[in-house]
């Protein structure tokens, strides 16, 4: 005997959602029109179904087993799976067929109800690469791309200048084509683009020559990216409509991932920049001046006394800009200690080391 319950992957508890839930996934994975399909797993998802999604049958199922709700309470039932009667979308099916294949466009190649697909061209995916000041301070690139682009000469329309378009022939000026698909399922209606008139419902009375009438070709385009302050590496800048164009429809996007050079010497924490300053042991303890290179030149830092190994000092607004304001940049101080030492320098340490410094 089958277990409904297994063939669903459902416990027996499950929620009639749940149980719509699991038939839909089982039957885009084994519908016959698809490469994947399965026609006897369908089959038999599909009488599961039947039985679970009604609360009757299920609980004579639960109640007696499949030999009941397949057979006791309904002989005599006209054709279809699982012995309810009219099939699928039938006057009595215990289902609503429409509500089952909600979304389920994609599945069978076209769609329901008449719904068309919307016709857009592809995404364009490139990489920038950026130093580290420009990733800060913001920059402008030109790029240039091979794709397929609207015609220049026609506009897109691939119609010959001054010429006239007709009604397609194909579609009869509807711009789809609708199809009826036959399957176990039952009788099915479904529409498609034209792919004559690529669903515009005309066509040119003579083709343009640069394109051979169809409104796009493949050229190179120079693309001005503008690279907004701040931005960091492995962020996507996304530019809309400059993707592949395609007739009668609207253009992809261009998609473009960063990738920011590391510096030298300065790395950045959020809107911060840092970088590390080595110092003298004298000017640690007497304090002293010194030159920070900075992404805006070199900036004069005075050191205080007694700084410590590892403090930060804050040179404020020459961090990463943030709108109308900028981060800080941070001075790491790192202090040499002198490996060697004359006479002079160690008598002087050990002096100090009296006084218990």
């Amino acid at each position: 005997m089958k277990d409904y319950y297994e063939i669903l992957g459902i416990k027996k508890d499950a929620s009639k959602d749940e149980v719509k839930k699991a038939f839909r996934k089982l039957a885009a994975k084994y519908h016959p029109d698809k490469k994947t399909g399965d026609e006897a797993k369908f089959k038999e998802v599909s009488e599961a179904y039947a039985v679970l999604s009604d609360e009757k049958k299920r609980a004579e199922y639960d109640t007696y087993g499949r030999s009941y709700a397949s057979g006791g309470p309904q002989q005599g039932a006209g054709p279809g799976w699982g012995g309810f009667q009219g099939g699928f979308g039938g006057q009595d099916a215990p289902f609503d067929i429409g509500d089952i294949f909600e979304n389920f466009g994609d599945i069978f190649g076209g769609s329901f109800g008449g719904r068309r697909s919307s016709n857009r061209g592809n995404d364009v995916s490139i990489d920038l690469q950026l130093s580290f000041k420009e990733a800060v301070f913001g920059t402008k690139r030109s790029v240039t791309l091979t794709k397929t682009n609207v015609c220049a000469s026609c506009e897109g329309s691939g119609a010959k200048k001054g010429t006239e378009m007709e009604t397609c022939s194909t579609c009869n000026g509807k711009g789809s084509i609708r199809e009826t698909r036959r399957s176990i399922m039952g009788t099915f209606a479904t529409v498609r683009e034209c792919n004559v008139c690529d669903g515009s419902g005309k066509i040119p009375k003579e083709n343009c020559a640069e394109c051979g009438g169809k409104g796009v070709l493949r050229t190179s385009e120079e693309i001005e990216i503008n690279v907004p302050p701040g931005i960091e590496n492995g962020e996507v800048i996304r530019m809309t409509g400059r993707g592949e164009a395609v007739r009668g429809g609207t253009p992809g996007d261009l998609y473009i991932k960063i990738h920011v050079e590391q510096h030298k010497s300065i790395i950045r924490e959020g809107n911060h920049l840092m970088s590390t300053l080595n110092i003298k042991l004298s000017d640690a303890l007497l304090g002293g001046s010194y030159k920070v290179e900075t992404l805006d030149g070199p900036v004069s830092i005075k050191i205080p006394a007694g700084v410590r190994h590892g403090e930060m000092l804050r040179i404020k607004g020459k961090g990463v800009p943030n709108g109308s304001r900028r981060g800080d940049f941070l001075v790491r101080i790192s202090i040499d200690i002198p490996q060697k030492l004359s006479r002079k320098a160690k008598k002087l340490i050990e002096d100090l080391k009296e006084e218990g410094i």
